[in-house]
């Protein structure tokens, strides 16, 4: 990528929906448009009964409880999608509950409720809250007819699945970089990835290779985003700078290097960038594995995201193999499916094309089988016009949304929340905006909506 380095409230602190593997499980209303309450009608628990929205009044009608199965339930039964449908306006009944996708939910840091079978949200018709409006699944807008609070009525979710894996870069190396409380509080997403760690002099860890590692803007901008309910990860290289990859003369040297940041933040996830240069000089490579084998051993638990370029169809094989072959794993294999060249193609069905090139390769290097392998791969867009006169849309972000929830990836994210935002004119030759007609933060908005 040519980057120049100058659960509403979702859910309780209880296990939520779609909390995989916690125990406890909330009872309470659910709920939405103008405070009204998610409903039995009848209190009938005969399987087809519809659900609607409802004044609250505190009857076993409204009672729901969030299983970490994913499953919301009433009366003894289960919120049912009608027939298992993936219509936009196929409604909502109760049902006998039977662990299929129809019956599967996930709250998103948008405070959307997500069927997982059919990847729509769940919605109130017509955008009304009258006494016995029917709830349907609709193609997720992020509107006020879409948004949910759980039992629980907490307001800032936990870090679900995908939470961490939903970070927009940041960076605050020029222009106007946004402030990432306006975008957490307009959004619902509470991670950010800080771009660039490079090298300064030799193998010494800096921000843009040039700006001290705390105590700066860098080091206010994690206060202002830990402050939010959230949470940084750092990133490490980029296209062009000095990069530790390469400066540092060892991979030890090189695992000293990163744990310094680790340190310094308290880390519980960092990104490799390798590109350029870097990504093309195979010492380079296995320092990197060689290095992140280290980290991986001294911080237990630490997220490791790998990021790097791809054509069309995949990217090619040789990190990835030596990794595998190293024995490094890592929780996400991040490609950059952009700058392939050429305007007017698109950029979603390419994005999902490259996206199984990747699958391919991370499943034949670990041997894993499909499923596992869609687990640990991740796709970093580019929101708006490339480097390349490409022009990733909105529309894109949503086919790019569709496909990480239907795989559940490692990370979804994109360059970047400062040009998440409409250009004041012509398309500038900076990263201060997107350069196609939207609203501030509507690329944050979409990715906020997986479920992971």
């Amino acid at each position: 990528m040519k980057r120049t380095a100058a659960f509403g409230a979702l859910v309780a602190a209880s296990a939520m929906v779609l909390a995989p593997g916690v125990a406890q499980a909330a009872t309470g209303p659910i709920t939405g448009l103008g405070g009204t309450c998610v409903d039995v009608a009848g209190a009938s628990n005969t399987n087809g009964t519809a659900v609607q929205l409802y004044d609250c009044n505190g009857t076993n009608a409204q009672q729901w409880t969030a299983g970490s199965d994913g499953s919301l339930q009433a009366l003894g039964k289960c919120l049912d999608v009608t027939s298992a449908g993936t219509a936009n306006g196929t409604t909502i009944q109760l049902w006998d509950c039977n662990g299929s996708t129809a019956q599967k939910w996930t709250a998103d840091t948008a405070k959307n409720l997500v069927n997982t079978g059919s990847g729509k949200c769940l919605d109130a018709t017509g955008n009304s809250s009258a006494n016995g409006t029917r709830l349907q699944i609709w193609t997720c807008a992020n509107t006020a007819n879409q948004q949910w609070t759980l039992p629980g009525g907490g307001t800032t979710p936990p870090p679900g699945p995908g939470a961490m894996a939903v970070a927009p870069y940041l960076y605050n190396g020029w222009g106007d970089p946004p402030n990432p409380a306006t975008i957490q509080s307009a959004t619902g997403v509470k991670w950010f990835t800080l771009a660039f760690i490079l090298s300064n002099g030799y193998c010494n860890p800096q921000w843009d290779g040039g700006r001290a590692l705390t105590g700066g803007v860098d080091q206010n901008t994690v206060n202002t985003v830990r402050a939010g309910g959230g949470d940084v990860i750092p990133s490490f290289g980029g296209y062009s700078g000095n990069k530790l990859e390469s400066s540092c003369g060892s991979a030890g040297e090189l695992a000293a290097g990163y744990q310094k940041v680790i340190n310094a933040y308290g880390l519980k996830a960092i990104d490799i960038d390798i590109e350029a240069d870097a990504y093309s000089n195979p010492t380079v490579q296995q320092r990197t594995v060689d290095a992140l084998k280290t980290v991986r051993a001294n911080n237990p638990g630490i997220k490791l995201y790998v990021t790097f370029g791809t054509g069309q169809s995949g990217p090619d094989n040789s990190l990835v193999n030596r990794a595998a072959q190293s024995g490094l794993t890592v929780d996400g294999w991040v490609i950059m499916p952009f700058d392939f060249g050429g305007a007017g193609q698109n950029m979603g069905t390419l994005t999902q094309r490259a996206a199984e090139g990747l699958k391919n390769v991370v499943k034949s290097a670990y041997g894993y089988d499909d499923d596992t392998a869609y687990r640990h791969l991740g796709i970093s867009s580019m929101n708006g016009i490339t480097d390349n006169n490409e022009t990733v849309t909105l529309n894109d972000f949503t086919t790019i949304l569709a496909y990480a929830n239907s795989h559940h990836l490692a990370r979804l994210t994109f360059w970047s929340a400062n040009r998440d935002r409409p250009c004041p004119g012509g398309y500038p030759n900076n990263d201060t905006c997107s350069g196609v007609s939207q609203q501030a933060w509507d690329f944050t908005r979409i990715f906020a909506r997986y479920a992971g």
